[in-house]
């Protein structure tokens, strides 16, 4: 039996006692209701039988005039489905479907559909006591590391590969790339496509102490004219920026990602840094993109300059 049908049982057994006893105000003390519901079953029962007393569902007979439309609900749940936040839905709404909508409408629309917390964000979030650091001048500090990546080839076969990874600290700006080996090699090839692929000087570079950093990486790095510093061991929130940018690979792009084989995987993350760097809105920035950061910083350098001058 539902509880529908159960609800109808109860509505039908307080009108026969009403009609046995002949007193209403007994029958309501008994059951535990109002005079004025008990009025409603019986005119419902009257008119429409059994079925009136179905109970309905209370609220407006119409949706609130502010409430969010469907298309854009719609919108907001396919975002959630990159593993996005509400502030960042927001942000994506604005810059590309024009759609201004609060993060806390974008809260509201997730709640409603049980989709206001994901599995990677279930976890107690650590308290830390230190400080939160950011360099002004692009290039000042560029902080390096390794992620492992594990991937599954299409005949079942499983392949560790190596994604080292670079980034600014005042922009934001990564240069990616994948390797087979986790080597000094690896890093003295991947540094010297940053040092390429960054559009400003590298003034120093900060690593652990990985056995990929060691002296051949060093005095490389020193020999292009840039300081390597490495950070204090079992310290990595020194490192803080580059061990966050990994976790955002690892939620909006290696869970998302359908892997076909190694040139594949080396095609797509080209592109990932490209959306990173061009298009993803950043919550550093408050939704702006590493590279307007960059152009920003540059313009307001130049200004600094001619007002020197």
């Amino acid at each position: 039996m539902t509880q529908a049908q159960r609800d109808v049982r109860r509505k039908l057994a307080v009108l026969r006692h009403a009609e046995v006893s002949a007193n209403v105000s007994l029958t309501c003390r008994r059951f535990g209701v109002s005079r004025d519901t008990y009025y409603e079953w019986k005119r419902a029962y009257a008119t429409r039988g059994e079925e009136g007393l179905v109970g309905q569902r209370r609220g407006p007979r119409h949706p609130h005039p502010n409430r969010m439309p469907a298309e854009l609900e719609k919108r907001v749940l396919e975002l959630r489905t990159l593993g996005l936040g509400p502030q960042r839905i927001s942000w994506y709404l604005s810059r590309y479907d024009g759609k201004r909508l609060s993060s806390s409408g974008v809260y509201y629309a997730l709640r409603r559909n049980g989709l206001n917390r994901l599995p990677q964000y279930q976890s107690k979030r650590c308290v830390g006591t230190w400080r939160r650091y950011e360099k002004e001048v692009p290039g000042h500090q560029v902080q390096v590391d390794v992620k492992f990546v594990d991937v599954v080839t299409r005949s079942g076969k499983h392949l560790r590969r190596f994604q080292y990874t670079a980034i600014d600290d005042a922009t934001r700006i990564r240069a990616l790339r994948l390797y087979p080996r986790h080597t000094q090699a690896s890093a003295i090839n991947f540094l010297d496509y940053v040092v390429d692929k960054f559009p400003f000087r590298i003034r120093q570079v900060r690593t652990d102490r990985g056995h990929e950093f060691q002296a051949l990486f060093h005095w490389h790095v020193e020999d292009l004219g840039i300081e390597h510093v490495y950070i204090r061991p079992r310290t990595p929130r020194l490192n803080g920026k580059v061990e966050r940018s990994h976790k955002t690979d690892k939620v909006e792009f290696y869970q998302l990602l359908e892997y076909k084989d190694d040139v594949d995987l080396e095609a797509k993350l080209a592109e990932w840094e490209d959306f990173y760097n061009f298009q993803r809105p950043h919550g550093a920035h408050r939704g702006k993109t590493p590279y307007e950061i960059l152009r920003e910083r540059l313009t307001s350098q130049a200004k600094l300059c001619q007002a020197s001058a």
